[in-house]
């Protein structure tokens, strides 16, 4: 798989409305222990803080937590007629990293609502391994 491949077929699988290809493209994306961490949100570092805890790790990994994870953002972003994702062109690779961004966008717009940056980290086949999501904005 081509790195741009890679990355479109990522950024398709969150607006995917098929629960069957979602699932077969986790599949061909990440390897069987892989993951993803999200940077937490502001709002949950400070409570967590506020209680004597450092910041929490969110984290889903394996098919079946990667599953419930993309579902979930299906549902609320995409499924709900709302929002849709798309890649930005900042795609680069340094050996087994790989470094993109994404923007949600209104259903039926252009105008950019959120931006994200992917880092991840690839196993020898090619799939990811470790997939590190930055909310930017």
């Amino acid at each position: 798989m081509t790195t741009q491949d890679l990355t479109e077929r990522y950024v398709a699988l969150w607006n995917e409305p098929d629960p069957d290809h979602r699932r077969a493209a986790i599949r061909e994306l990440w390897t069987a222990d892989g993951s993803q961490v999200l940077e937490p949100p502001q709002d949950m570092v400070a409570a967590a803080n506020a209680i004597g805890f450092r910041a929490p790790r969110l984290e889903s990994r394996g098919y079946e937590q990667l599953e419930e994870r993309v579902t979930r953002a299906y549902d609320e972003f995409v499924g709900s007629g709302r929002y849709r994702f798309r890649r930005r062109d900042n795609v680069s690779r340094l050996d087994g990293v790989l470094k993109f961004g994404w923007e949600m966008v209104p259903a039926d717009g252009d105008e950019v609502v959120a931006i994200g940056l992917e880092v991840a980290l690839l196993a020898p086949d090619g799939r990811i391994q470790t997939d590190y999501q930055f909310i930017e904005s």
